[in-house]
């Protein structure tokens, strides 16, 4: 069986108590799971101290940033520039349907943003919500993420999402395909067990440490 890439993405949830709780609860369930390639996404912010805490717990996981800023160093107030997140992460979600809708981002602006994470050695994770979402030149991780999907509880089917990484895989020959949009323990299995599948990107289900643990175990 593969060994599953896992993206824990909380989106714009926690603080720094709730980040201390959350490991702390975690505890020793995380260790039992590391045929897996697990990557945590907090907000910007609190990447110093998951990183702080992934040490401490002795987890040999790997952190992500959520977003990435299209401009390199310099001038630009608020954004994060890639060169700033190497100190903190390996990867970066980009695309996410989220961004795409709330803060109108083009495809113009996310291939920008992917040659600035490719810029300082970042691995890029790009969001696409089905087959005619346009994707940058060469990248080796794709996420798909069915809009009607998302925080609904009422995920893709697996033969649909199946027939999508087969696509990415065969027309566009994209390394490792994703699967996001209510996943959690309870069905993580089925989508894993697709041959074209994978990993998965949980956002509410990573929220809860040992919801998140179990679908880590169940992938």
């Amino acid at each position: 069986m593969k060994d599953p890439l896992i993206i824990g993405n909380w989106k714009s949830h926690k603080n720094t108590q709730d980040v201390k709780e959350w490991f702390a609860r975690l505890g020793p369930q995380a260790h039992g799971v590391s045929n897996a390639e697990v990557v945590l996404c907090p907000p910007f912010p609190l990447l110093p101290l998951c990183r702080e805490l992934l040490d401490e717990y002795q987890l040999k996981w790997k952190l992500g940033a959520q977003d990435v800023s299209q401009f390199p160093e310099g001038k630009y107030t608020g954004d994060v520039s890639a060169s700033l997140l190497k100190d903190f992460v390996d990867y970066v979600l980009i695309g996410h349907s989220e961004r795409r809708s709330e803060h109108n981002e083009s495809d113009d602006i996310l291939f920008e943003k992917v040659k600035r994470v490719r810029e300082v050695g970042l691995t890029p994770i790009f969001f696409v919500q089905g087959t005619q979402t346009p994707i940058p030149p060469a990248i080796d991780i794709v996420a798909y993420e069915p809009v009607f999907a998302i925080g609904t509880g009422h995920p893709d089917t697996p033969e649909d999402a199946e027939k999508v990484g087969e696509y990415f895989k065969k027309v566009k020959h994209v390394e490792l395909f994703l699967y996001g949009g209510s996943v959690d323990d309870t069905n993580v299995n089925i989508f894993m067990s697709c041959s074209s599948i994978d990993g998965t990107v949980p956002g509410t289900a990573s929220l809860d440490p040992i919801v998140f643990a179990r679908l880590i175990q169940n992938a």
